[in-house]
């Protein structure tokens, strides 16, 4: 299996992980680490996830964090597709 991220779930990211300096720096480098190694779980169990919102998703509830990776899963690749608040609206 391969592990692909696409460009919006990079950006999603990014972001959390400013907001993680902005407000728990002490926190932050961890948090932001386990949030970015939580994709290479899936490649040994590309089906952990629940049925995505999103037809041809799956989404992995970051527990206990309050993001859900969305990814999609096709032939040997499993593709980050964005990394969503719980709170936010999706699709």
């Amino acid at each position: 299996m391969q592990l692909r991220w696409a460009d919006a779930a990079v950006v999603d990211l990014e972001r959390i992980a400013d907001y993680l300096f902005s407000n728990a720096p002490d926190r932050a480098p961890d948090l932001a680490r386990s949030i970015y190694e939580v994709p290479e779980k899936l490649l040994s169990f590309p089906h952990r996830g629940r049925p995505g919102k999103k037809a041809g998703t799956r989404e992995l509830v970051l527990s206990p964090l309050p993001w859900i990776l969305v990814y999609t899963v096709r032939d040997d690749v499993v593709q980050v597709v964005r990394i969503l608040h719980g709170a936010q609206r999706w699709p």
